[in-house]
């Protein structure tokens, strides 16, 4: 897509409201708003810039909620649904979109900056395709309700998020690697918690990095079947991994595994930059050959960017 001009925007504006229109997202966007929004962007483009950046986002965290909303109802006997009922739930996740929208650091702040790059060409260097880090104070306390949130399945994750932000951020103290994503990498490797390495006698080895017991480590160990990829074939066998005495452990020596291995300085000078993506360091991880998967960076990303949405959620 390319911008370089008011009326070029007008027209992102206008195809905003089509791909809204089909969908659930349509009630989201006023479309009085919209004819204003198409008017200010002739003689304030960057005003309506970041306007139509923040739609953008309410479109998209109402399709969250809704396929959370979907993921529950899977789950339910649906004998208290009814064409009421279901409307009273739109309308009530529309309006916690548009309040979960707009908020500093946030996804439209992201769009908004390309929106602009695409209008004049350029933007700062620092902020070039940075995904935003997470505030320090961007994750409630373990033990939230979720119906606080307004939101009933994914209970999982969020506890996973709760559980270790606190680890994470002590760990991006040492690495500059965003809390998000190595929460997101411990979320990966342990299936949110579900797959965590256990020792002979049933207890958590407490390592949700899945780091191996190499000639180097001289700690306790936890021996169990994994799955390998040998010249792109998945393979069964038997490894022998670090076992911790916490999560918090587990969380301080891979930043000291990060800081340390030769092998990781490139994801580690990306770190230091302060604008490293989710992809970007999922494909540092990979490269540096911390798993043996081919499609490891893809399926890492896509659950740096879940963790980041169940974040964006969780702070509302």
């Amino acid at each position: 897509m390319s911008l370089s001009s008011p009326s070029s925007l007008s027209g992102v504006l206008s195809g905003s409201v089509t791909a809204s229109a089909s969908g659930a997202a349509s009630s989201a966007i006023d479309t009085r708003a919209l004819a204003a929004l198409r008017n200010s962007a002739s003689h304030d483009p960057k005003a309506a810039i970041k306007e139509t950046a923040k739609q953008f986002e309410t479109m998209f965290m109402q399709q969250l909620m809704k396929g959370m909303r979907d993921a529950q109802a899977a789950m339910s006997s649906g004998l208290m649904e009814n064409s009421a009922t279901k409307l009273g739930t739109e309308m009530l996740d529309t309006e916690y979109a548009k309040q979960m929208s707009g908020a500093p650091g946030g996804l439209a702040d992201v769009i908004a900056r390309q929106l602009e790059r695409q209008m004049v060409g350029s933007m700062p260097a620092d902020a070039a395709g940075a995904v935003p880090r997470v505030a320090p104070n961007s994750v409630p306390a373990a033990g939230v309700p979720l119906s606080s949130l307004g939101l009933k399945s994914g209970a999982r994750q969020v506890d996973f998020v709760q559980r270790h932000t606190d680890a994470a951020r002590a760990a991006e103290a040492q690495t500059g690697i965003p809390a998000g994503y190595m929460v997101a990498q411990a979320a990966h490797e342990s299936g949110w918690g579900k797959r965590e390495i256990l020792n002979a006698n049933g207890s958590s080895s407490f390592n949700v990095f899945g780091i191996k017991a190499g000639a180097s480590w001289s700690g306790p160990v936890a021996e169990v079947t994994t799955t390998e990829y040998v010249n792109g074939e998945a393979r069964k066998v038997t490894a022998k991994f670090r076992s911790y005495d916490s999560y918090d452990a587990a969380f301080s020596d891979y930043a000291r595994l990060m800081k340390e291995s030769p092998r990781y300085s490139g994801v580690m000078a990306q770190a230091s930059t302060g604008t490293v993506t989710a992809a970007g360091f999922a494909q540092g991880l990979q490269k540096a050959g911390y798993a043996t998967d081919p499609a490891y960076a893809d399926k890492l990303t896509r659950v740096i960017n879940t963790t980041l949405r169940l974040q964006r959620v969780m702070t509302t």
